[in-house]
């Protein structure tokens, strides 16, 4: 089987969930398109996944095969954990380019598979740059953030030369200097320095995420194409500037609602989660009532002290609404996450708490009615197209700049502070659940939920295929 494919697409993503999730949705469509696929995960997420979805989740088809390399960080205490995210990022950055070498190279001297002809990586593993160059091979850079996001950490230079940057000290963080409106970035007018991605917040530029966002945002330039995932009605504006000083830009999704169109029960059985999914949570959604149920998710990275826990417990339990919420193993810093005795006591029979779930299948579920979110990319996206508004919290990285298209420019979205207080969401919750402010969301998320299928049927589709006959098949 493996010979008669077309071409040999090894794929790579950054190895956190958020980037996992939809490099594998993008493997299985170019599988799809006749690719021969090696997906390559760290062998510690690797562990992870067999231990979230049993031994043999990953074995796949002759024709789509997973392989590791080692991440370069010392082994984790907390096997259940997503690992810090500069450290993955200096580690990745410095040690994986050897072990991925060494992987093409063995790939290659296989005789049960066609020689990679082209590789597909995260944005901000652009390492592999090095080895498409010295191979010869085109390389499509996937950037899994938003488009404004992604074009957000592209102008981070300019924000320092203007000056934005860095803060003179810690108390510019808290003195409303983030509040500043952004001048001069086309796209983007009327954002706040609080609504650019969060790393700008610095005293001290020779940081190592200022440094990695220069490198990988300048090798970007290098790159045979870029693709990102999301839609031209969404991010047009932004997407236009980024393919004005980019390589071939394309928006290639939503991924999951091109991935619907998949009939391939082997590659349906591939899953991503790294923690176990517990289904019962869409049962329960069965038996609530439509629009009514709030779904409180806050991604694989956010961390919250325990006292926000406890505001934004206590803001749900006044809300007096149905709600579902996922609290990860390690949601709380330093600590597991505990609820109180008594709010358990309240909320029984209405809440519902899991420590991870379908998400897709949750946002599209005709109970869900809100969506309480960290802002990631993913859950926007998902949110997005299930016509489903939210209750905005960004945690950091690009959260924030998701958060302000999602408030200020689509309609869908609105803010609670980072300061939590159990008043704000209880309020925003009844807003969110039946005011008319939620009621216009509601409507507004509705019309974008069309959009991004009609992409998905149309441009984006078209979009996927161009990447594949102009770049990725070029050279076979």
């Amino acid at each position: 089987m493996g010979a008669q494919r077309k071409g040999h697409a090894i794929c790579i993503p950054f190895p956190a969930q958020g980037h996992v999730n939809p490099m594998l949705k993008l493997a299985k469509l170019l599988h799809n398109h006749d690719f021969h696929i090696t997906f390559v995960n760290t062998e510690y997420n690797h562990r992870r996944l067999l231990k979230a979805r049993g031994a043999d989740a990953l074995h796949g088809l002759p024709s789509f095969r997973f392989e590791t390399i080692p991440d370069g960080l010392p082994p984790s205490d907390t096997a259940d954990a997503t690992q810090d995210i500069p450290s993955l990022c200096e580690s990745t950055t410095t040690t994986c380019l050897a072990p991925f070498k060494r992987l093409i190279a063995r790939l290659n001297a296989a005789d049960d598979a066609p020689p990679v002809s082209c590789i597909v990586s995260d944005g901000v593993m652009s390492f592999t740059a090095d080895a498409a160059a010295e191979l010869g091979l085109p390389e499509v850079l996937f950037w899994t953030t938003s488009a404004c996001g992604f074009y957000a950490y592209t102008q981070f230079e300019k924000l320092i030369q203007m000056g934005y940057a860095p803060l003179k000290d810690t108390s510019y963080l808290s003195n409303g200097y983030l509040d500043t409106v952004v001048e001069g970035i086309p796209a983007m007018e009327g954002i706040r320095l609080r609504d650019i991605p969060s790393f700008i917040r610095t005293t001290n530029l020779d940081e190592f995420m200022i440094r990695f966002i220069f490198s990988e945002t300048k090798r970007a330039h290098s790159a045979s194409a870029i693709i990102l995932n999301t839609f031209e009605a969404l991010e047009l504006d932004v997407l236009n500037a980024l393919s004005a000083f980019l390589p071939p830009t394309y928006a290639v999704g939503p991924l999951h609602l091109l991935e619907t169109e998949l009939d391939d029960a082997h590659l349906d059985r591939l899953g991503s989660n790294l923690w176990k999914e517990e289904p019962e949570c869409l049962e329960w959604l069965d038996s609530q009532e439509p629009n009514s149920v709030v779904y409180v998710n806050f991604g694989s990275i956010t961390v919250m002290t325990p006292d926000q826990l406890t505001e934004f417990a206590w803001g749900l339990a006044n809300s007096n609404r149905p709600f579902l919420w996922i609290i990860r193993p390690d949601l709380v810093s330093g600590d597991n996450a505990v609820l109180a005795p008594q709010f358990l006591e309240v909320t029984s029979g209405r809440g519902r708490l899991a420590g991870w779930c379908p998400q897709e299948k949750v946002l599209s579920h005709p109970a869900v009615g809100g969506f309480l979110t960290h802002s990631g990319w993913n859950s926007t996206l998902e949110s997005l197209c299930s016509g489903v508004p939210m209750i905005c919290w960004p945690f950091f990285a690009e959260q924030q700049t998701n958060c302000w298209y999602c408030c200020s420019r689509w309609g869908v979205g609105m803010e609670i502070d980072s300061d939590v207080k159990r008043d704000e969401v209880e309020k925003q919750v009844r807003s969110l659940m039946g005011g008319e402010e939620g009621e216009e969301m509601r409507k507004r998320a509705a019309e974008w939920k069309n959009l991004a299928a009609e992409a998905a049927k149309g441009s984006s589709r078209r979009n996927l295929s161009k990447v594949i006959d102009e770049v990725l098949l070029a050279k076979v």
